[in-house]
Formats: structure tokens, sequence, C-alpha cells
């Protein structure tokens, strides 16, 4: 029997590593509430995503440049976002922080249900993709958050199922706007039906946005009625003590290697290929989504074997994993033309193999750091990694593909040796 006191909002005496502190029940809705609204930030997070490659076609006037710069302010302004809500959780506490949080994603959603009129002015666009980067920038605020309520045990299945589901956002965002835009009537049917000028079908890109906004309220009203707090609190010179910890520095490195790539290439995907495979790669890009959702799966789903086996020989395995497969998407890119089949394929195995090493070092964090620093530490590694799919798009533009992806092999072995070297290798200073 608990002997806590539920019923309140603060959970004073909550120790979820002593059974008579902790209640499971309080743990898990936790989790799935949070876990949800977290979903629909990543469905905000890549909304230019499934947006921008749409605009012209209902009148806008923009340039490749333009389009690129608004999908890559999203990448940027999560990973700024993300700085500022690692410090959040001891501050706000869970409630108020998911609260407030999800309904910060109706800035964007709605902001955009309106600009896709094509007399929107360009800035004004590109402020509301920056406003996107929101839904991914709680990220570290609601991962930390949610540690709190679970024991050393049961992490590596908490935050993997977090992670991994909410995840899915980026791509059930980017697999359901197709069928959105060509749908004439969802609860918004007063506003005049929108068609592609050179063609006439219906193309209601307002629909992507909206389709999502009245989803967002519902969770915004769950969490504050349904969430608790626990009372970890640090002030802001407190928590910057992770930064004297250098597993903070070396699982920031592995991380930009796993998630980094997982959500840099999830939102190149498509033009990568387009570019580099033209023609022959036509028929895939529909398919493109794959990449962040087998990813996003995986991590999910090997929550609960990092628990059993640690998340260091996890971590280990996904990156060598990343680094062959790279190495091996790099030598087809290199031929290009008929490559873009295997290509596609080594890709989605890379991915795979980021999902093993998310979830591993996910698992990993808890086990090695202190519970308040691994708190900040999972807050920090996660806002560095946001910046991915910025930092993926930036290089593309600086380099030929080829030439990145043995960059990103030689990156990924780096990483890779580091957590070989101090967490998975027999007698590591730092197993878990």
């Amino acid at each position: 029997m608990s002997t806590i006191d539920t019923s309140q909002r603060v959970l004073h005496g909550w120790d979820p590593e002593d059974p008579e502190k902790w209640d499971s029940g309080i743990a898990w809705r936790t989790l799935w509430i949070s876990t949800i609204a977290l979903f629909f930030g990543f469905v905000t997070w890549y909304l230019v995503a499934a947006i921008a490659p749409h605009l012209n076609e209902v009148g806008f006037d923009l340039s490749a440049s333009q389009l690129y710069w608004l999908t890559a302010s999203s990448g940027l302004a999560a990973g700024i976002f993300r700085l500022i809500w690692m410090f959040l959780p001891p501050v706000m506490g869970t409630r108020k922080l998911v609260t407030f949080s999800t309904l910060l994603f109706l800035i964007p959603l709605v902001g955009w249900f309106f600009a896709v009129r094509n007399d929107t002015p360009y800035p004004v666009l590109l402020l509301l993709a920056f406003m996107t980067g929101i839904g991914g920038g709680v990220f570290s605020g609601f991962m930390p958050s949610t540690g709190y309520f679970f024991p050393k045990s049961k992490s590596g299945t908490a935050l993997g199922l977090q992670a991994g589901l909410s995840n899915l956002g980026m791509s059930v965002v980017l697999l359901s706007a197709p069928f959105l835009i060509g749908t004439t009537l969802f609860g918004f049917g007063g506003l005049e039906t929108m068609h592609n000028t050179e063609t006439g079908e219906v193309m209601n890109l307002y629909n992507v946005a909206g389709f999502f906004v009245p989803w967002v309220i519902v969770m915004a009203v769950l969490a504050w009625t349904m969430l608790k707090d626990v009372p970890v609190t640090a002030n802001f010179r407190q928590q910057i003590d992770i930064f004297g910890n250098k597993n903070t520095w070396i699982l920031t490195i592995i991380y930009v290697m796993t998630f980094g790539a997982l959500a840099g290439f999830g939102a190149q995907l498509t033009l990568l290929m387009k570019n580099n495979f033209g023609e022959s790669a036509t028929g895939l890009l529909g398919w493109a989504f794959l990449f962040a959702m087998v990813g996003a799966v995986v991590r999910a789903l090997w929550g609960p074997l990092a628990d059993k086996y640690g998340g260091a020989i996890w971590t280990f395995i996904g990156g060598a994993g990343m680094t062959v497969t790279a190495a091996i998407a790099a030598i087809f890119l290199a031929r290009g033309g008929n490559a873009a089949l295997p290509f596609y394929i080594t890709m989605i195995v890379m991915s795979f193999f980021a999902g093993l090493g998310n979830a591993g070092t996910f698992k990993q964090m808890p086990m090695i750091l202190p519970k308040r620093q691994a708190g900040g530490v999972i807050g920090f590694t996660g806002a560095i990694a946001a910046f991915g799919p910025f930092i993926v798009g930036v290089l593309l533009t600086m380099m030929p593909a080829t030439t990145f992806f043995w960059g990103c092999v030689v990156y990924f072995a780096i990483a890779t040796s580091l957590a070989w070297i101090f967490y998975a290798r027999p007698n590591a200073p730092f197993p878990g």
C-alpha cells in the first residue's frame, strides 16, 4: 500500500525506487497523457515539411531556397526551444509544463491554418515555420519530467515508449497530409475550397493544420485535470552542473548520431533521393515517411530489452549498424541512377539501428547519472540532437551527398567507439 496521498496535486514523499512511496497507476497515466501530447508536438514540428512542398501549387511563388528555409527553420527552432525547455521540469512541475506546452502548439497550428492562402507574406510564413519548432522543443521538458515518475528498473521501457511513440508524429503528419489536403470537409467546411492553380484539383491545405487543433485542445484539458507533480526542484545554477560531468558530453555526441541523424534524414530523405536518383526514385518518394516511422517503432519496442540487458550494449550495436549502413548508402549514392531502391532499403535498415541506439541511450542516462542530473542531460542531449534536420539540410547544400555520407561514417564510427570504451565493453567505467 502506497504511503503517499495521491489526491493531492503535488505528490509529497514520492520515491519511485521505494514501492511504498510509488504509485504505478499515476506513473503510467503520466506517461500516456504526456506521450500523446508529445505526439502532437512532433506533428506540429513536421507540419511545415508536410505543407511546404505544396505551397506553390496553390498560388505561392516561392523559390527553392525560400522553401528550404521554411523547412530548415523548424529544425533550428526545435534545438533552440529544447535548450529552454530542458530547464523547465523542476521549475514548473509536470502538470503545468505539459498543459501550457501543449497549448502553445495552437500558435503554429492555427497560424498555418490561415496562412496557406497565397497572399500571406513570406516573412510571416518564416515566423510560423520557426514557431512549429515548439512542437519539437518540448521534448526536452516532457522526457525528463516523465523520468521523475519511474524507477530505474523501468526507465528504459517508459522513456522508450514515450520517445518512440511520440516520434511517430513526424511520420503521421507526412503520411496523412495528402489525404487531408484532398478532403473537402473536416469540420472546417465554412472555408472556401482551395484548388491546385494548374490542375484544378482540390487542395485544402489548411486541413493539414486544422485537423489537429481539436486534439491538441483535448490533450491540454486532460493534462490539466489528470496530471500531478512530484517535488523535484532546482534553480538554474543547480541545473547547469550537468556540464561538469563528462558523461553529458559523451552521451550528447552519441545521441546526435542516433536521434540527430534519424530526424535529419527523416526530414531530408525525399529531397535527397529526388536530387540524386531523379526519375528512378519517383516511385519511392511516397514511402520516405517509413524512415522516421521504423526508427520510432523500434525505439518504443526496444525499451523493455534495454531494461533487461542494459542500454549500453544496444547503443553500441545501434551505432555499429548505423556506421556500416551509412557506408553502404554512400556507395549506392555514388552509383546514382538505378541504385535508388537499394539506397532506400539501406536507409530503412539504418533507421532500425538508430531506433536501437535511441532506446539504449535513453536507458543509460537514468542509470549512469543522479535523477536530477539525468533529467537535465536527457533535455540537453535532446536539444542538441534536435538541430539534426537543420544541420543535415545545411550540409547537403554545401557538399555532394556522397561526401556528406562518408563524413557521417567517420562521425558514427567515433561515436560508436565512445559508446564501447565508456559504456559497453567489459569493465567499462560507466556501465548502464
